[in-house]
C-alpha cells in the first residue's frame, strides 16, 4: 500500500492555472463522489493557494494515475497540461508535505492559522463522502497533531499574519490614510471575515460587507462593526469606496470590466482592488484601466517573503517537530504491513494451542480450576515466547514490512486478513 499526492500549489502554478484546477468548498461533496470511480479512498485539500488528491490505496497502476486520470476528466485539463504544474509525492516525501502544510510552513503566509482548519475540514468531508480508510485517517490526524504541537511549541504563529491581513496591508500601502478610507469587501465567508477584522484592526471604521446572502453579511458585520448591503447594490457603493477587497468563493467574476468602467466614470479618485479568491473574483482585464490598481493572490509575495524572513528561527523549530511527526506516522506506517500478519500468526498457533491443550486435558484426571488455569497460562507463554522470534522479524525488515510479512505467511501457511 502506498501513500500518493498529485497537486499544484503556488510555487509552481500562476493564479490563472490555479483557478482552472481550484474546487470550491460547495462542490467538494461532488468532486469525492467523482473521485470514488477512479480511486476507492482519497482527500481532497483545496484552498487559495493550492489542489492536492490523497490516495492510500493498494493500487497495481502507478498510484498516482488514478488522481491525475480524476484531475484531468473532473476539471477538463488534458493530463499533460496538468504534469506542467503538478507535483507527484509518494509515501515519506506526501507525508511531510502534508505535515508542513498543517504546521503553516508551507503557505505563502507562514504561519498562517487557517490552513490547519482547511486540512480539518478535508479530513471532515472525505469521511462525509465514505472515502476515508484507516492510513489516510491516520495520516491526516497526525497531520493536524503535527500542526496543533507547531503552533503550541513555536512562536511561528505569533501575531501571524494570514492572506487576508496582507490583503489588507497591501491596499492601505497605497491608500496611505486608512482613518478616512471606506472598504467594501465582497464575501462574508471566513475569509471576508478575516479582511474585515483586518481592516478594523488597522484603523479602518468605514466597512461595507457584500456576502451570498444578506444574512451572512448582516451577521459579519454584526460581530465586527460595519455596515452590510445587497450585492445588488456593489456599484453604487463602489462609487465612493477607496478599496475593494474581494474573496468571495463564486465560480464566476463578480467585478466585471465594464462593471469598473462604469462606476469610474462616477468618480475623479483613484480604486484599488485586492482580489484573493481562487477562481478569481475580478476579471484581469481592469488592471489595464487607468486609476484602478487591481492585485491578485499572487501580487502578495513581497510581504509574504518580508514575514518569512522575520519567522526563520521559528521555522528550524518547527521543521524539527515535524520531522519528529513524521518519523512516528512511518513507524505506525511500516508497522500496518506487518501488524495482520502479526494477527493471523498469533491466532493460528493460539487455536492450535487451545486444541492440543482440549486433547491432552481429556486424558487427565479431572483438574482443579486453578490448575487448568495454570496450564492454560503455561501453554499461552510457551506459544508467546517460541513466536517472538517471528515478530520481532516483522518488526525489523528495515521498512520492507510487507516482504518480510510475505516471508512469515509462506513460512507459516498463513492468510492474513484485513
Amino acid at each position: 500500500m502506498h501513500i500518493s499526492l498529485v497537486g499544484i500549489n503556488h510555487r509552481t502554478a500562476p493564479v490563472d492555472i490555479r483557478e482552472k484546477m481550484a474546487i470550491r468548498a460547495a462542490k467538494l461533496g461532488d468532486s469525492l463522489s467523482s473521485l470514488k470511480r477512479f480511486a476507492p479512498s482519497g482527500v481532497i485539500l483545496s484552498t487559495c493557494n493550492r489542489t492536492e488528491i490523497y490516495t492510500a490505496n493498494d493500487d497495481s497502476r502507478e498510484p498516482a494515475q488514478a488522481s491525475l486520470d480524476f484531475l484531468s476528466e473532473y476539471l477538463d485539463i488534458s493530463i499533460p497540461q496538468l504534469l506542467r504544474y503538478a507535483y507527484i509525492y509518494k509515501d515519506t516525501e506526501a507525508v511531510e508535505h502534508l505535515f508542513r502544510i498543517a504546521s503553516g510552513l508551507d503557505s505563502m503566509i507562514i504561519g498562517e492559522f487557517e490552513v490547519l482548519g482547511q486540512v480539518g475540514n478535508a479530513l471532515d468531508a472525505a469521511e462525509i463522502a465514505g472515502m476515508m480508510n484507516l492510513p489516510l485517517r491516520q495520516l491526516f490526524q497526525s497531520a493536524i497533531r503535527a500542526g496543533r504541537r507547531v503552533r503550541k511549541e513555536t512562536g511561528i504563529s505569533k501575531n501571524a499574519l494570514s492572506v487576508s491581513s496582507v490583503a489588507v496591508e497591501l491596499a492601505i500601502q497605497v491608500i496611505r490614510d486608512p482613518a478616512t478610507c471606506k472598504m467594501v469587501v465582497i464575501g462574508a465567508g471566513e475569509a471576508g471575515r478575516l479582511v474585515a477584522k483586518a481592516a478594523r484592526d488597522r484603523g479602518i471604521t468605514r466597512i461595507y460587507v457584500a456576502g451570498r446572502t444578506q444574512d451572512r453579511a448582516s451577521a459579519l458585520v454584526s460581530e465586527l462593526g460595519g455596515t452590510s448591503f445587497r450585492i445588488e447594490n456593489l456599484e453604487e457603493e463602489m462609487k465612493t469606496a477607496d478599496m475593494v477587497v474581494t474573496c468571495a468563493d463564486a465560480p464566476h467574476c463578480i467585478l466585471r470590466a465594464e462593471q469598473i468602467e462604469r462606476t469610474m466614470k462616477e468618480r475623479s479618485l483613484p480604486m484599488v482592488i485586492i482580489d484573493i479568491a481562487v477562481p478569481r473574483n475580478a476579471e484581469p482585464a481592469i488592471k489595464q484601466m487607468a486609476n484602478v490598481f487591481l492585485h491578485n493572490i499572487d501580487d502578495l509575495t513581497q510581504i509574504s517573503e518580508q514575514n518569512r524572513k522575520q519567522r526563520e528561527a521559528e521555522i528550524l523549530k518547527a521543521s524539527e517537530i515535524v520531522a519528529a511527526e513524521v518519523a512516528e506516522f512511518n513507524s505506525w506506517w511500516q508497522s500496518l504491513d506487518t501488524r495482520h500478519v502479526v494477527g493471523a500468526l498469533m491466532s493460528k498457533a493460539d487455536a492450535i494451542r487451545a486444541a492440543q491443550l482440549d486433547k491432552t486435558l481429556r486424558k487427565l484426571r479431572p483438574l482443579t480450576e486453578e490448575e487448568r488455569e495454570d496450564l492454560e497460562a503455561m501453554t499461552k507463554s510457551i506459544v508467546t515466547r517460541i513466536l517472538q522470534g517471528p515478530v520481532n522479524y516483522l518488526k525489523s525488515t528495515n521498512g520492507d514490512g510487507k516482504a518480510g510479512a510475505s516471508v512469515v505467511s509462506e513460512l507459516f501457511e498463513l492468510e492474513p486478513k484485513e
